[in-house]
């Protein structure tokens, strides 16, 4: 095992097993034997094996599901010690932000959903990144106003827009915090100064993606000591971030944006060796967190809830339910061609209206209450009667002029990391949180990553003279498909649930709510479904799993199909007569619970 460091220290940590895949696009994990349980804790332990096992984890007064164990069981204390959802989220993303780098942390963004027990509440946070007040609509276009190839965009300081992730995690502990804000820090900067064991997701992800980080000597020197990629089982330590951990304990958010941090991000960015961006020590200071309302869809007896724009998750998860829900889901079964002929189509019908109208309501008219509209999807439903694919998809007329906007066409891969966490006092968090793609821009300063995320935006501007609604402008925040989403029932939560992957996410979540809601399974059961998700018009099918036995009915309806690695990373919790909780397979995150 080698030992990889920033900084003079030398200590021993705590081993996990090898519960991630060996490599990005792994199916399931592999299988774990009793020895690998020596070194982590009882309660770690059990969840790791009811996971591989199947089985929900359940428990009476709270629980939290996450995507690295050691980022719930940071969270977990947090709880333990009396703290609420908003103090254990703080903790987790703080772990996360070292320990899978590669999917979000301090230099990103995220968007927070909020039940408040106290209030009968739900709020919304979006903390996402925006766009320098220096940004032009042609920020992603060569001298010919042609859009960049993706990652001559992406790597670099281009595509750094202005982090959101320290400010929500300030807001949320503002609003909601029981634990004094210094302690939430404790466990991330322990956990840097005495270093933590590579898994082999991770150390699949460096070397894949070997060449890109090489470019810059800062993220060369973490990911790639001695010009080689970490390797499963080192132990890596980060003294830089435990240090930006202690500024923030010391200064709260205010030392992210302001002084040495803030000046430093700016200078990573704007000296990017051959792709400099354009983000300022203004924009840094600019940032705020906005309170949103949340948008809600009908779903059977439920109402599912989530994130507005400037994410498109809530109306599209919500347009795909609404559009579904004329159909006897249930009666059809998740065997059935059918039910995914349904659900298919009813998602490109709905990334249709995605591609038109979503975008920041604040800097563009949208029809949010139009999209999901009861009536409205009634009439879109009524599209999927027949027994086939739909030849064509386009969008649709919700109250509004559609002809003021021409069809989106950003590229959005997938990252990202979701939390989902019940307090004992019954409030609920469900948060999704991301720099963008795997890595971030690859730029790193303070010991953590900077986001890509201003290619969230569309590289184009116009099509054919009309303007693109979610073209990128100053301040701007780019659209997301991020789907942090509570589930209401006769006004009480009941469901808590998100997922990384990109544009994906919206069908991982969708799919995931009509498995548990509709054909009967537990929370575990749902999250593992192998996946089949349509945004365009193919047809992905989770390859080596049953979902690839849909492939010839599928095609005989007139889709196209392709089986393909789906890496969904789904954390979720069920309220009820107790807590459930669970974590998807596809990852190494556990659901634990007290």
């Amino acid at each position: 095992m080698r030992r990889i460091f920033l900084g003079l220290l030398t200590s021993s940590t705590l081993v996990f097993p090898a519960f991630a895949q060996q490599a990005a696009d792994a199916v399931a994990p592999e299988a774990a034997t009793s020895g690998d349980f020596e070194a982590i804790s009882p309660a770690v332990a059990a969840s790791l094996e009811a996971k591989l096992a199947g089985q929900v984890v359940k428990s009476d007064n709270w629980m939290i599901s996450a995507a690295n164990p050691h980022a719930v069981e940071a969270g977990a204390e947090v709880l333990r010690a009396g703290g609420s959802a908003a103090d254990a989220m703080v903790a987790v993303q703080t772990v996360l932000g070292l320990v899978e780098p590669q999917s979000s942390g301090l230099g990103g963004g995220a968007f927070l959903v909020w039940y408040d027990a106290a209030s009968g509440k739900l709020t919304t946070l979006d903390g996402r990144e925006t766009a320098p007040l220096a940004a032009t609509p042609t920020l992603f276009q060569d001298e010919n106003g042609e859009p960049l190839k993706f990652f001559d965009a992406v790597v670099g300081g281009r595509s750094v827009g202005t982090p959101g992730t320290p400010a929500l995690m300030a807001e949320a502990h503002r609003r909601w915090g029981r634990s004094e804000w210094s302690s939430l820090f404790e466990a991330g900067t322990q956990l840097a100064k005495d270093g933590f064991t590579v898994s082999p997701r991770l150390a699949g992800l460096i070397e894949r993606d070997a060449e890109r980080l090489s470019r810059f000597p800062r993220t060369a020197d973490y990911f790639l000591p001695g010009g080689m990629p970490l390797q499963a089982g080192d132990v890596l330590t980060n003294e830089e971030y435990a240090h930006t951990l202690g500024v923030l304990a010391d200064k709260g958010a205010e030392g992210f944006y302001f002084g040495r941090i803030a000046d430093e991000m700016v200078g990573a960015v704007t000296h990017a060796p051959g792709n400099p961006g354009v983000l300022s020590s203004m924009d840094m200071a600019l940032y705020k967190v906005k309170e949103r309302a949340p948008v809600c869809a009908a779903y059977r007896s439920f109402e599912v809830c989530g994130m507005g724009p400037p994410s498109s998750g809530a109306l599209t998860v919500g347009q795909i339910l609404g559009m579904v829900g004329q159909y006897d889901l249930a009666t059809l079964g998740a065997d059935n061609p059918e039910s995914w002929r349904l659900i298919g189509d009813a998602s490109r019908l709905a990334f249709a209206d995605r591609g038109r109208y979503m975008a920041d309501s604040d800097y563009v008219p949208m029809p949010t209450n139009g999209l999901v509209d009861a009536e409205y999807l009634t009439q879109r439903a009524a599209l999927l009667s027949g027994d086939d694919a739909l030849a064509e998809v386009a969008p649709g007329s919700p109250e509004f002029d559609h002809a003021l906007w021409a069809d989106d066409e950003s590229i959005e891969l997938p990252s990202t990391s979701h939390i989902s966490i019940v307090d004992q006092y019954g409030n609920v968090l469900s948060m999704t949180t991301t720099i963008e793609n795997a890595f971030g821009s690859r730029l790193m300063v303070h010991g953590f990553l900077l986001n890509n995320e201003l290619t969230d935006f569309s590289f184009r501007s116009h099509r054919e003279g009309v303007p693109i609604a979610n073209r990128i402008e100053p301040g701007k925040r780019p659209r997301s498909s991020m789907a942090p989403t509570i589930v209401m029932q006769e006004g009480k939560p009941v469901l808590a649930i998100g997922s990384p992957g990109g544009s994906r996410i919206i069908g991982y979540v969708a799919t995931s709510i009509i498995a548990w809601a509709d054909w009967g399974m537990d929370l575990q059961q749902a999250i593992a479904l192998p996946h089949a998700v349509n945004r365009f018009g193919t047809y992905d099918l989770e390859e080596g799993t049953e979902a690839a036995a849909q492939e010839e009915a599928l095609i005989g309806m007139g889709y196209e199909v392709k089986l393909r690695a789906l890496n969904s990373g789904l954390h979720a919790i069920e309220i009820g007569d107790g807590l459930q909780g669970a974590a998807d397979p596809r990852r190494e995150g556990i659901a634990l619970g007290d």
